[in-house]
């Protein structure tokens, strides 16, 4: 029974009968996709239940009109952000009072309203909108107005430190968000770095938005009184039943109502009129171009050489082998996406272009004609922009002005057909430039040839005189093939312990090493061959391969040193960890990401670290990071297929960043509690207490968040190593992680005593 203040019937719609729920929903209440059923507020306007979402399911509340539903229906808060579920999923008041979301595609709880304590003892949807969960004495202990998705409803608040995000469309969370700052100021950020619409004034003390019923938009102070305020088009107007206020997948924010004559939404206030003005609009396609009608279309006005994707690049790089060459844009102004910054300076138009023409890492400029002199100048290949007659402002793009370099593709709007031409003249060919380049290019050739001679008749010499020595130098393609005795000897009978059978020496050049002794019987044939092809590989962040040992028995490598020893040690020395600050700890987490990503794809064979952890990375007197020990599956003869090895790796760098930002070492269930708590919203209390200069927020929640997706159980849902340094760097963004833990592998079912074992 559901108690008297609640009752079950049906509504029929064609052929399809839906039970609903209407008024308070009691304890061991439950919605599920298969049943598609919903719970109602008891004005009939709202609605609680699952929706499809490209072939999976959301649970989410909507609008629940007739003439709504009918022309297409509007969900404004969804669990979880933008969680998506299985087919078989239900969503569960429980008899504790929690609510959680339970999804049968990974088959676990997804989502919770961590309310087990609270002694709900009912929840109800209101005739607002707002789904709250109620105790005994009618307290409301969660709301679902306080965790809002990308929608806020009249009488909704916004507070600080609240975000509103456009639901996703893809596998990548939006770049967009709205954002409620500890200042006071309402704010639109594109990648949670780069805001380009304020609303507020810091020295107002506000503390929340909220939309109010007649259609305002207000920021309130701590009196609840307004300091700010928009109003959409049908302010006060009664006839108006339905409001929201949402930001949109495009990056604009709007208030929207409903008409009731046209069955539609309408749009009544935005923040930018002209779309165009939205940062990064047009992404990586190109410039953006507002039409008379208000619509925008994004083109590329230049195009990049040597890619192979449709993205709209600089056709600059800083290896242009024959200078390079300024295109000028008029009406258009141009900014970098990646990273969202550039250089300001005042100055004139001629000495504007110049200064990126003279600047090898300038890619292009925007020079403002009105009256302000400012020069904003890019160094990155990713940039976007606005054109408009109206606008004045200049654009400069650099160009290789190589002669086989591609041209250009200008649409008409934006280069004159003179830019053209002067272009193409300049790329005729020139007979006498011709014979002059081939003469010079043959005496140029000879010298080289002499000179390559002559240096490898050295070099020859040079390397005979250090294998009387045992010692083959430097080079990453040429290292020493040690005796037994020699390790000895350098390492002065492993006299200076480092770590687990790893031990200090001195090469005779006095530069000291690292030696490793494996505790491995490896056919000889086969430790020599894996030992080259690991002593071949090359990258900043990965320790060299000085040389080997492969004798009576003996396998022994030996890597350059690093003072610092490993991260391990590191961070249990009080004096070494007072030195790894936030942004150090940042860039041992992407100099690692690096160096596994290389291993895996830019190798020429795939290779794998196969055990990766704090004590096999080590840092140098710099306190960079470098990757220890990797490629050692193969000389162990532990080798597994590359799949696999790739998603192990994996898993362990998520754990080892999870320690590195946290400190914690010692607890084995260490990612178990940081995703606890970074479930419920303590993010900062999981950052290492000992980091000086403090954290940022920001940049440790794009940390764990990729970690979690890292340790994934299911491999097939963890990340490339490659999208791992995207989102390191913060040109990816990423979605809030599932729970990493709670699937687990069947359990291995034991065999009775006295039976004989399985083949």
């Amino acid at each position: 029974m559901l108690g008297n203040s609640s009752f079950l019937f049906c509504i029929s719609l064609g052929c399809l009968v839906f039970p609903v729920v209407i008024s308070q929903i009691p304890l061991g209440s439950k919605l599920s996709v298969e049943e598609n059923n919903y719970w109602l507020s008891s004005n009939g306007d709202f609605a609680i239940g699952f929706f499809s979402c490209s072939k999976q399911f959301s649970l989410g509340i909507r609008f629940n009109s007739n003439s709504i539903l009918i022309s297409k229906q509007t969900v404004f808060w969804v669990a979880g952000a933008d969680l998506k579920v299985g087919n078989q999923s239900y969503f569960e008041l429980t008899q504790n009072g929690n609510l959680v979301l339970f999804d049968s595609a990974t088959g676990v709880i997804s989502w919770t309203s961590e309310t087990s304590n609270a002694s709900v003892a009912s929840t109800v949807l209101h005739n607002n909108g707002n789904l709250v969960l109620l105790n005994r004495n009618k307290d409301i202990v969660w709301q679902s107005f306080d965790t809002p998705s990308d929608t806020l409803l009249p009488g909704q608040n916004l507070s600080v430190h609240q975000i509103l995000r456009p639901i996703s469309r893809n596998s990548i969370s939006s770049y967009y968000s709205l954002y409620m700052g500890g200042l006071g100021q309402l704010q639109l950020r594109w990648e949670s770095s780069f805001t380009y619409w304020t609303a507020g004034n810091p020295s107002q003390s506000i503390v929340r938005a909220i939309l109010s019923s007649d259609g305002t938009v207000q920021l309130l102070d701590h009196r609840s009184k307004s300091v700010w305020s928009v109003f959409g088009e049908d302010h006060n107007d009664s006839d108006v039943k339905f409001r929201f206020l949402r930001l949109d997948a495009d990056g604009n924010l709007r208030l929207y109502s409903w008409v009731e004559a046209t069955n539609t939404w309408r749009s009544v206030w935005q923040a930018f009129s002209n779309q165009c003005d939205v940062f990064a609009t047009c992404g990586l396609h190109g410039i953006c171009v507002f039409n008379a009608s208000g619509s925008h279309v994004c083109r590329c006005p230049f195009t990049s050489t040597g890619e192979s994707y449709s993205d709209c690049l600089v056709p600059y790089q800083q290896d242009c082998k024959s200078g390079s060459s300024m295109i000028t844009y008029e009406h258009t102004s141009v900014y970098g996406i990646y990273p969202p910054n550039e250089t300001m300076k005042h100055s004139n138009l001629l000495q504007c272009k110049s200064w990126c023409q003279d600047d090898p890492l300038c890619t292009a400029v925007t020079f403002t004609n009105d009256g302000t002199g400012q020069c904003l100048m890019m160094t990155t290949r990713y940039i976007s922009g606005q054109s408009d007659s109206s606008l004045s402002a200049i654009s400069f793009v650099k160009t290789c002005s190589d002669p086989i370099a591609a041209l250009p593709i200008f649409p008409k709007s934006t280069a004159s057909s003179t830019q053209v031409t002067s272009l193409k003249r300049s790329h005729r060919f020139c007979i006498r430039c011709l014979v002059g380049v081939a003469t010079g290019t043959l005496v140029t050739f000879i010298f080289i040839q002499v000179g390559i001679g002559f240096c490898i008749c050295r070099r020859r010499n040079h390397v005979r005189k250090k294998a009387a020595l045992g010692y083959m130098g430097p080079d990453p393609k040429v290292f020493s093939v040690l005796s037994y005795a020699e390790i000895n000897e350098l390492t002065e009978n492993f006299k200076h312990q480092i770590g687990p059978r790893m031990f200090k020496g001195m090469l005779p050049d006095n530069r000291p090493v690292a030696v490793k002794a494996l505790n491995a019987t490896v056919e000889e044939r086969k430790f020599r061959s894996s030992v080259l092809k690991v002593g071949n590989i090359c990258h900043k962040n990965l320790v060299k391969l000085e040389g080997y040992c492969s004798e009576s028995g003996h396998r022994i490598l030996v890597y350059e040193f690093a003072k610092n020893g490993s991260l391990e040690k590191c961070l249990e020395d009080l004096k070494v960890c007072k030195r790894l600050t936030w942004r150090k700890r940042m860039e041992i987490c992407l100099s690692v990401a690096r160096a596994i990503s290389y291993l895996h794809t830019e190798c020429r064979e795939f290779m794998s670290h196969g055990k990766l952890k704090c004590q096999n990375v080590v840092l140098d007197d710099n306190l960079e990071a470098k990757v220890s020990e990797f490629g050692l599956e193969g000389v162990l003869g532990e080798a597994t297929d590359g799949a696999r090895a790739a998603e192990r790796d994996v898993g362990d760098f998520g754990k080892m960043v999870i320690i590195l930002l946290s400190g914690c070492q010692i607890a084995d269930d260490v990612c178990e509690l940081a995703y606890e708590k970074w479930l419920q919203g303590q993010v900062e209390t999981i950052a290492d207490k000992r980091i000086d200069g403090g954290v940022n927020l920001e940049e440790l929640e794009r940390a764990l968040r990729i970690a979690f997706w890292c340790l994934q159980v299911d491999d097939r849902m963890r990340p490339s190593m490659g999208e791992v340094v995207k989102v390191l760097e913060g040109t990816l963004t990423v979605d809030p992680p599932p729970p990493p833990f709670a699937c687990q592998w069947p359990p291995v079912e034991e065999e009775p005593a006295g039976s004989d074992p399985k083949p």
